[in-house]
């Protein structure tokens, strides 16, 4: 059934690039190039940051605060602690892994890199999967954070209310009904974020406009238009 998805939503939307960075290190530092973290604030702070600084390690480390925090404004809030945030990344990639961070993970089991990524900040296991499967690592089945309602939703009717239950479900799907390629697992995970972007979403999903209503279960099903409970809270991790 996925593979029959993503080739319809593969129709729609065509082929899909990234819009981020896929070194990891380099990701890293885009990501927290904006805040609240969105594709369009990382994207202005990454903007400003690369006019205004080199963004090796050696150059990120040694970069004076102030410059850091103002190039940073264009992407939002709170642009000293993402300044911080940057020189700790800088530094970590430094001295725990000789500058070299995508040289370093290469070197590892998928465990083991998965586990490297989760202690840079803000990095959890979507995170890490993520930038795995960008970076060329591993097909992993990443699922994009944000958005990992949108195959359950399509398969089972509903996401649940453990975000982590709903997160392997989706995975589940993806690891299904795609082979275990870069390309495919790719496209599948920007497939995915840009439908439950535009179409898919965690409220107000525009179900009429759907291109695979047909086979929605949450369309179709018993519990089309009920949304997880008003208290659940899911933090935002890296997509």
């Amino acid at each position: 059934m996925s593979s029959g998805i993503f080739d319809r939503l593969a129709a729609v939307y065509g082929l899909q690039e990234p819009c981020w960075p896929t070194d990891p290190y380099l990701f890293l530092l885009w990501w927290h190039c904006g805040y609240p973290a969105s594709d369009a604030a990382c994207e202005k702070g990454w903007i400003s940051l690369t006019h205004d600084f080199a963004t090796d390690p050696e150059s990120i480390f040694s970069a004076d605060p102030t410059g850091l925090s103002d190039a940073l404004r264009a992407g939002g809030m709170v642009p000293e602690i993402r300044a911080r945030r940057l020189h700790d990344i800088a530094e970590r990639v430094l001295k725990e892994f000789g500058g070299d961070l995508y040289g370093a993970l290469r070197m590892m089991t998928i465990a083991n890199a998965r586990a490297a990524l989760k202690r840079f900040p803000n990095i959890a296991d979507p995170g890490a999967d993520r930038i795995i499967l960008f970076a060329g690592l591993a097909p992993v089945a990443a699922v994009p954070s944000n958005c990992p309602h949108v195959l359950v939703r399509i398969q089972r009717g509903l996401e649940r209310e453990n975000y982590g239950v709903t997160y392997r479900e989706a995975q589940e799907g993806i690891e299904s009904g795609t082979p275990a390629a870069l390309d495919a697992r790719s496209q599948a995970y920007l497939l995915l974020k840009r439908h439950g972007q535009e179409i898919c979403k965690r409220t107000n999903p525009k179900c009429d406009a759907c291109a695979v209503n047909d086979c929605c279960a949450f369309f179709a099903g018993k519990n089309r238009g009920q949304m997880a409970p008003a208290n659940r809270r899911v933090r935002r991790q890296a997509s």
